[in-house]
């Protein structure tokens, strides 16, 4: 029946535990906790819907205010500005990848100019299909860039809803 540990009596039930092994799996679980908890804060993009979304008919935006607009297509990479209706195309290198340096100092450039300062917004949208498939890779590259060069409220927008939007 029961095993008596230190006494001869047959009946006794006292046995000792062996806890060390719960011991190391609560070090390493509590190990793993306060790692996953700080990964988790640091690797994160803050995004805020920004402009129109299908299901509402417009968010409310001050007109007065420029927005640099980005549109990810598999072919190139539009920059635009509204209230402007400047855009400018960044095509694809002979490599087939996006031309991220030429990217990156398009918005560069636009970050030092008097509309973009100081301010830190950007919106970025992907307009991909079943013929012309963007890469989840590429939206975050676009981002990553954005925030790299001084955008760090970066939008994630529906292509329709882009404050500029460039008309084929």
């Amino acid at each position: 029946m029961g095993a008596a540990v230190g006494t001869d009596e047959k009946g006794a039930v006292n046995v000792e535990l062996n806890v060390v092994p719960f011991i190391d799996l609560m070090s390493c679980l509590t190990a793993f906790l306060l790692v996953t908890a700080v990964w988790v804060n640091i690797a994160q993009i803050n995004i805020q819907p920004k402009g129109k979304s299908r299901d509402t008919s417009n968010v409310q935006v001050d007109e007065e205010t420029v927005t640099l607009s980005v549109l990810v297509q598999a072919d190139k990479i539009w920059v635009g500005l509204s209230r402007v209706n400047e855009f400018q195309d960044i095509p694809k290198l002979a490599t087939g990848d996006h031309d991220w340096d030429k990217f990156e100092t398009t918005i560069k450039q636009h970050k030092a100019s008097a509309f973009f300062t100081d301010k830190t917004q950007i919106e970025i949208a992907a307009e991909s299909t079943q013929a012309a498939p963007v890469k989840y890779q590429d939206v975050i590259r676009a981002m990553d860039l954005s925030v790299k060069v001084g955008f760090i409220d970066v939008g994630l927008s529906d292509p329709q809803g882009l404050a500029a939007r460039p008309t084929l």
